[in-house]
């Protein structure tokens, strides 16, 4: 039987299924979206709703476990026989469980292959069971399409009448199932042994976080959706770690006739690095080269500056290690292929808009502007104005800043 934390509640858990094995995409759950493994987008979302008490992660997979408990997710042992591909999902979850010393009052099924999922849409589809409303709510999302079968006599109108054309509006509303969640009375649940029962309400959420991945092309489309799912002043981090050439310049070199060089930097950009050092965050930048211009600008900004680093991610980690921090509340700054081993160790990778585009796949959050111009001015806005980022708001920071009078 699985250990009970110490500190948690029995009214309601989540469940997140997660078996090694796939056929359409292998390897599936580990894939990363936005720089974050899809079994940890799970956990994250499941334990930032404020309804749900303890996150279990059910695996016959190692390197899931692995990841599941970095997230932040207790595991749970799935044995062989239900992780092939004809188990049920209701199977692995009556096991899980089975496998644990809580009788919760909900059961709070999500599906990792749904990158997107919001924890307000959870934690409001929780309240909806735990206050009687339904005995099950599950995630959809609105469909408008006119839908169509194909009978003996030619092709038929499934949702609407052939020979009369409604406007979409005036269709019947209808809603399509995302697979994202399912919230259930744990007791209906267990009699029933499967997912639908009594009373079923539908949570509608977003089409832009509806997208469910069973496909390379589902993967590829949430890659590039993931940047705009992150909500402004959701970056929450206490340091910030930038490459200096595509990030801090516009990765461009000015060459005098003696050969000397100089870039073009933003001052809008030493604005953002002054805000966030004053907020408190460690501020380091890291680059492959010694260039005097690197160690003056760094001078200049009063942010240390680590310089001909061949291997930036091991430099990363010793950096991250000396100063205690954690790499998922570190932010990487990259515009180019040499930064995606940082930006794989973080919590937050972030590329510039003109970054590479195999940065830019692996970015969770991609800046609007430009390196060079205004983008970690940019990212300073959006981290001071998270809700739980280290040090004060930015109003706050500007009100200290102005002379009293």
């Amino acid at each position: 039987m699985i250990p009970r934390p110490d500190d948690a509640p029995s009214t309601v858990i989540a469940i997140i299924p997660a078996r090694g094995g796939s056929k359409g995409v292998p390897g599936k759950n580990l894939k990363k979206v936005g720089g974050i493994s899809l079994v940890a987008r799970a956990v994250a979302a499941a334990t930032a709703a404020q309804t749900i008490d303890t996150v279990y992660v059910s695996t016959d997979d190692a390197a899931i476990a692995a990841a599941a408990r970095t997230a932040g997710a207790i595991v749970i042992d799935r044995p062989d026989e239900l992780a092939g591909d004809s188990a049920s999902s209701e199977a692995a979850l009556l096991h899980a469980l089975g496998a644990l010393p809580v009788d919760p009052r909900v059961v709070v099924f999500i599906q990792a292959t749904s990158p997107f999922i919001d924890p307000v849409d959870l934690d409001a589809a929780v309240t909806r069971v735990l206050e009687g409303e339904s005995d099950v709510v599950f995630a959809a999302k609105k469909a408008h399409a006119f839908l169509w079968r194909v009978s003996e006599s030619g092709a038929v109108g499934v949702n609407h009448d052939a020979s009369f054309r409604l406007r979409r509006q005036d269709l019947e509303p209808q809603f399509q199932e995302t697979g994202a969640f399912y919230v259930m009375r744990a007791a209906g649940f267990r009699a029933s042994e499967f997912r639908f029962f009594g009373r079923i309400g539908i949570a509608v959420v977003d089409d832009l976080t509806a997208i469910d991945i069973d496909s390379a092309d589902d993967l590829e489309l949430a890659t590039r959706v993931a940047p705009m799912v992150t909500p402004r002043g959701m970056i929450e981090v206490d340091a910030v770690v930038t490459d200096f050439d595509g990030v801090l310049t516009d990765d461009r070199v000015h060459l005098s006739a003696d050969g000397t060089e100089f870039v073009s930097a933003s001052r809008a950009d030493g604005m953002g690095v002054s805000l966030l050092r004053r907020a408190g965050l460690a501020l380091l930048i890291i680059s492959s080269e010694t260039n005097p211009v690197v160690t003056a600008r760094a001078d200049k900004l009063m942010v240390e500056v680590l310089q001909s680093v061949d291997d930036k991610a091991a430099a990363l980690a010793r950096w991250a290690a000396a100063q205690h921090l954690d790499l998922n509340r570190v932010a990487y700054v990259g515009n180019d292929v040499n930064d995606l081993g940082c930006m794989g160790m973080v919590g937050w990778p972030i590329a510039v808009t003109d970054a590479h585009p195999l940065v830019l796949a692996a970015a969770r959050v991609v800046l609007s502007a430009k390196g060079g111009r205004g983008a970690i001015r940019e990212l300073a806005d959006r981290i001071l104005d998270a809700p739980g980022s280290a040090g004060p708001t930015l109003e706050e920071i500007w009100s200290r800043s102005r002379p009293s009078s």
